[in-house]
């Protein structure tokens, strides 16, 4: 079986952006502890990825993330995610953290955004790719 090549598009110690072109989306690997800071420059990569690649999907995984980070999260619910969605964001795979804390900042994003019908949130990145690809 062959892997298709994903290309690095953003790499620092928080969160890795690449390019899946087989697919035709950003995957966003969120990892360790985040904050404020480091949540909003991510999400900003993100987004100039999405705008420069002209992508509809993001498969966002927070898998590797540990922590809370809903300093962020209305930041991301009621300003990025109406960005992104301008950029011609149509659909967001958002796998859980497996904290507990982690996933609860990610329900408290969701909870601040009027752009809840382009998010579904998701147990494994399996099911993420699954629902991104049948979109």
């Amino acid at each position: 079986m062959e892997f298709a090549r994903k290309e690095l598009l953003f790499r620092d110690s928080y969160i890795v952006i690449e390019y899946n072109p087989a697919d035709d989306w950003i995957y966003a690997n969120w990892r360790g502890y985040n904050n404020y800071d480091t949540v909003t420059a991510g999400c900003e990569r993100i987004l100039e990825c999405l705008e420069h690649y002209r992508v509809t999907k993001v498969l966002n995984d927070n898998s590797n993330l540990e922590g809370i980070w809903s300093g962020a999260s209305k930041w991301v619910g009621q300003d990025w995610l109406p960005r992104m969605r301008q950029a011609g964001l149509l659909h967001f795979a958002w796998v859980y953290s497996p904290s507990t804390l982690g996933r609860l900042s990610t329900d408290k994003s969701i909870k601040h955004t009027t752009e809840t019908d382009i998010v579904k949130t998701f147990e494994t990145i399996e099911a993420a790719e699954d629902w991104l690809r049948l979109s």
